[in-house]
């Protein structure tokens, strides 16, 4: 590169993006290779004044009025193809229920299955995409977005996540502009869900089997546009500047240190509506192994996103047996997506992983945070007494595509198959008679980059830089 600067614009179309790439050291690191690094910010957190970043801000949110409704026959006519293609009945689990409240609402859901019922092909794929482009390129925002690359002039657009509708106007309005673009692929299970609302000219992807899936589900990528890179989300873990003592752990969050510890990770409604019962079934162990000479608590941290207050009655109830132990995340909404992380929880979670013993927690990625600690995981896999029809099954999420990537499924985590293998599991544990650590590790190494993974945010500038240079 030459000494003038090339000018990234990072942009973040929603808050999901603030947590790999504003809270690590990402923007620093691509400062260090010669970047010069803008974030473009569809968020509300003030990135300048908060961070002291510099940010250029996208003030008109304005998406096209069909925008939304046709990204979910785009997403259910992706599904239904790979349906077709593999014969596998877990693509029509991903289809989430339409909800018919009210006219608006239902004439809504008719165009969604109108799309899927009649439309899903290769062919209307193509042309569905084709008309929320062009949806898109109609508003006054895709111009104010336009106008702004003309005014800042950066060589290339990343966005922090494939996933957002909000991402689609400011990707075409570099496209159309000859600006290279990149995405980031965001999550492990995002790909076979057909979470994918943009195309760029670049992808940046966690492995090796996010690269396969990539050119499985979207076969017109170039396999030489996906780079392997590994995810930023797991870095903080390594910095062990950020680890406090047992002691300043402890103090900070009234617990008591002549207990152990373990964590159980709340997750969100969708996945685990029953959750509160499997805190309660691990809340019930604990008092019985404590009965038996254990001095045991819970640590529990709830998932950002959950708004619902459905674990209220157990923390009250068990309030000697549990802890919580917010994260550090900001509401600026009501949405999932508009839960704003900060850069505080990094220490917050790290902390919580390296001073518990173990984490018991619902089908999540928070089996790789323990595990890069050397922590078991305990994934429950049994149905709560109080299910019903309308309600997720834990089993069926375990059927997820994602979870095939397990290279030891019997292994890879600790199995909970009913309320009583809580207590064996967790017993078992604390007496050092099972674990899942180095089984965890082995998975983490295939959805993750298998080397130096504290190092992708290094390995994504590396991309970007190769990429700007041809």
């Amino acid at each position: 590169m030459s000494d003038h600067k090339p000018k990234i614009f990072v942009l973040l179309p929603d808050g999901v993006g603030l947590r790999n790439f504003a809270f690590t050291d990402f923007k620093e690191i691509g400062e260090q290779m010669g970047f010069e690094v803008v974030f473009w910010n569809n968020t509300i957190f003030p990135l300048q004044e908060e961070l002291g970043f510099k940010e250029v801000v996208i003030s008109n949110a304005g998406l096209h009025p069909l925008t939304g409704v046709l990204s979910r026959a785009r997403k259910r006519v992706e599904l239904s193809l790979s349906r077709k293609r593999t014969n596998d009945k877990v693509y029509d689990t991903y289809k989430f229920p339409l909800r018919w409240k009210g006219i608006k609402e239902g004439l809504k859901n008719l165009i969604v299955l109108y799309y899927q019922n009649f439309r899903s092909s290769k062919s209307g794929l193509e042309k569905l995409l084709i008309k929320i482009d062009d949806k898109e390129r109609s508003t006054d925002r895709y111009k104010e977005l336009k106008s702004q690359l003309e005014e800042h002039e950066p060589v290339m657009v990343f966005s922090t996540t494939q996933r957002a509708t909000m991402g689609i106007a400011p990707i075409l309005a570099a496209k159309d502009l000859g600006i290279k673009t990149a995405t980031w692929v965001y999550s492990w299970d995002n790909l076979p869900k057909g979470m994918s609302t943009i195309t760029t000219d670049a992808y940046y992807v966690w492995s090796e089997l996010m690269k396969k899936e990539l050119l499985e589900y979207y076969p017109e990528t170039k396999n030489a546009a996906i780079h392997i890179t590994g995810t930023p989300q797991f870095e903080p873990h390594y910095n062990e500047g950020i680890i406090k003592t047992k002691e300043a752990f402890f103090k900070d969050h009234s617990l008591d240190l002549h207990k152990r510890y373990f964590c159980f990770s709340g997750d969100d409604y969708t996945t685990s509506p029953l959750d509160q019962y499997y805190l309660e079934d691990c809340a019930q162990a604990v008092e019985k192994l404590n009965s038996e000479g254990y001095n045991l608590g819970i640590i529990y941290r709830k998932v950002p996103v959950d708004f619902t207050g459905r674990y209220d009655a157990v923390l009250e109830k068990y309030k000697d047996v549990i802890t919580s132990i917010e994260p550090l995340w900001k509401p600026v909404g009501k949405e999932w997506n508009q839960i704003m992380p900060t850069k505080e929880d990094f220490e917050r979670l790290v902390n919580t992983c390296f001073h518990s013993e173990f984490v018991v927690n619902i089908a999540s990625s928070m089996v790789f945070d323990f595990a890069i600690h050397g922590k078991s995981c305990i994934y429950p896999n049994y149905e709560q007494p109080q299910l019903t029809p309308s309600l997720s099954n834990i089993k069926h999420v375990y059927e997820y595509v994602h979870f095939r990537s397990m290279p030891d499924v019997e292994k890879a985590v600790i199995w909970a198959k009913s309320k009583s293998e809580i207590y064996e599991c967790i017993k078992d544990l604390l007496d050092q008679k099972i674990s899942s650590v180095v089984e965890s590790n082995d998975w983490f190494e295939v959805v993750n980059h298998p080397e130096s993974p504290e190092k992708a945010s290094e390995r994504i500038w590396s991309g970007i830089k190769e990429m700007i240079c041809t």
